[in-house]
């Protein structure tokens, strides 16, 4: 093995016993690796410079220069090239898995909800050298390929369970400030696992929207759905009718009475969310229908437009009734999605507005994926699975109300 000699000026030796030890470490440290790199030079040449001897394998060529960055600053080194074979050395091969963790920790912190601004502080910090937001932006493209292959993956399990929505996000576009829709789609098995099935990125909430969403989800294996849980928007409604005809639809009983109270005076308000609830959780749909009778009775003459909703809206409301009772509490509202919409929100706090459509797919899609996760790894939602969830009398009513609901629609 090569010998390794280190000397040191008096100058160095003052450095370091003085006050400038940082840059006297640096230099320290910096001697050291070029020292390494020549010994590995002689070991790969089997040759000190200038030895004439016959074990000897290949001849120098000089040296090239090279920036290594590390946490105490930027090294000069002098890498030693080979006339015939390359140079190899480990302390770049170290450098790379350095580097690769700098990087990921770079795309976990932006992830996380971390301006690129800071970003690039916390690395200045670390490594002394630049780092602009442009890099950090550029260094986040790494997470294009994880978010491409979850978006595309085929879906095997059976989802008899969907819910789907979308929130927005501002990004900047033809240099204006526009919003964008998220679009999410959550499956839940008959065991009462849960999974993103799904997330894409749109200019608004149309049909042309959710139908592409949908079919796409269809596509990749999500077919025998049962039901599927939303808001009243129009174009999701076309969009299922379309895609998945014959799949009754779940009015998503939080939305359907946020939109029942905001048609109520301030008043009433209070009482009649009460009231709601309490109909939600009647163990029949002739007890809730009762129920909702009484209450559109005593409220009629001081919220008629919010009687009017819950009187149009409440059959679709209640489609989770034809379900076993251990399962209706999960599957009667989109909330699910809504927290995840919650965590989105709060990580792109720091950032405002995207850069690009392309920005707000890749970080918003990479905790989308992280929430996937944490979904997956926790317990089932049902204890066991409900006999007679799955059978052919809940399914025979759940496309009676499926072609209600279509029926419905087209009258109107």
């Amino acid at each position: 093995m090569a010998q390794i000699n280190i000397t040191l000026d008096e100058s160095e030796l003052l450095e370091l016993f003085a006050g400038n030890r940082d840059q006297a470490f640096k230099n320290l440290v910096e001697k050291v690796l070029n020292q390494i790199l020549l010994a590995e030079s002689t070991a790969q040449l089997n040759a000190m410079p200038y030895e004439r001897v016959d074990q000897r394998t290949d001849y120098r060529n000089g040296t090239r220069d090279r920036k290594l960055v590390t946490r105490i600053g930027t090294l000069e080194l002098k890498v030693p090239r080979h006339r015939n074979q390359p140079f190899e050395t480990m302390i770049f091969d170290n450098y790379v898995r350095s580097e690769v963790a700098l990087i990921n920790t770079m795309i976990e912190m932006v992830v996380n909800g971390v301006s690129t601004r800071k970003v690039t502080k916390v690395v200045e910090t670390l490594c002394e050298t630049p780092v602009s937001k442009s890099m950090v932006s550029k260094i986040c493209e790494r997470l294009d390929p994880e978010i491409k292959a979850f978006r595309e993956r085929p879906l095997e399990d059976e989802y008899p369970f969907l819910m789907v929505d979308a929130t927005y996000f501002k990004v900047r576009e033809d240099h204006r400030i526009v919003s964008k829709a998220f679009m999410i789609a959550i499956g839940i098995t008959a065991e009462g696992y849960r999974s993103v099935l799904g997330f894409n990125v749109y200019d608004q909430e149309d049909k042309t929207s959710w139908s592409d969403f949908m079919t796409d989800l269809k596509r990749r294996g999500v077919e025998n759905i049962m039901m599927m849980t939303s808001d009243a928007h129009p174009a999701i409604l076309y969009a299922l009718a379309k895609v998945y005809p014959g799949v009754p639809w779940q009015r998503c009983q939080f939305h359907f009475t946020r939109n029942i109270i905001d048609a109520t005076p301030k008043s009433y308000q209070a009482g009649l969310t009460v009231e709601l609830r309490e109909m939600f959780r009647c163990k029949t749909i002739e007890a809730a229908r009762k129920r909702k009778d009484e209450i559109v009775r005593d409220y009629s003459d001081v919220a008629e437009k919010a009687m009017d909703l819950l009187e149009s809206g409440f059959e679709d409301a209640m489609v989770v009734m034809v379900l076993p009772e251990e399962v209706r509490v999960t599957l009667r509202t989109s909330n699910m999605i809504e927290r995840l919409n919650g965590e989105l929100k709060r990580r792109s706090d720091v950032i405002k507005v995207f850069p690009n459509a392309a920005s707000l797919l890749r970080l918003m899609g990479a905790v989308t994926i992280e929430h996937s996760d944490t979904l997956t790894m926790r317990r089932k939602l049902f204890f066991k699975r409900t006999p007679g969830m799955l059978g052919e009398k809940v399914k025979d009513n759940l496309v009676k109300i499926a072609y209600e609901q279509k029926a419905l629609a087209q009258a109107a």
